[in-house]
């Protein structure tokens, strides 16, 4: 029994698609979020020594109301926000780079938690933890992550909660 050939096959046909622009290669992604640890800063002396970092936000995702944003955090801000997503939210959380406690010993040869090398790693640290957290779908709904991301003073005693689209 020989195939009728007269008829194209549809089921193998290629899909249409609209031909890529240098604009379209070029432009903005629908979904961009950069996030930078940058500018450390250390501040106090003595035992009250410790440093910041600022956290640059550059976004145009809905969900984020205000688009680019500038905050300073320290380390233990990145502490809470760990502590409340693994509480409030559905996603496993990444670690943070770690606490460096044999750096806090006396009598060390170098400046501790506050040398310029160790500062940097830190930062670097900081900086995947939070891509990685800022990046995750669910996690972009937090009210905790929205508070930590964009407000200048973080309210310990917020109410969590998701942050719904402004779109």
């Amino acid at each position: 029994m020989a195939e009728d050939t007269s008829k194209p096959d549809t089921s193998t046909k290629r899909l249409d698609f609209k031909k890529q622009t240098l604009d379209d290669a070029y432009s903005v992604p629908a979904n961009l979020l950069e996030i930078e640890v940058c500018n450390p800063e250390t501040h106090g002396f003595a035992r009250n020594r410790y440093t910041d970092y600022e956290i640059k936000m550059n976004t145009n995702i809905p969900v984020f109301k205000i688009k680019e944003t500038s905050v300073r955090r320290r380390y233990r801000d990145f502490e809470w926000l760990k502590k409340e997503l693994e509480r409030d939210s559905k996603i496993v959380v990444p670690p943070l780079p770690g606490k460096a406690l044999g750096r806090q010993l006396p009598f060390r040869g170098d400046e501790g938690l506050f040398d310029d090398e160790f500062i940097e790693n830190r930062k670097k640290g900081l900086e995947e933890f939070i891509n990685k957290v800022a990046g995750h779908p669910l996690a972009q709904n937090e009210r905790c992550l929205h508070m930590f991301l964009q407000e200048p003073i973080i309210d310990k005693n917020y109410v969590p909660g998701k942050v719904r689209s402004t779109n």
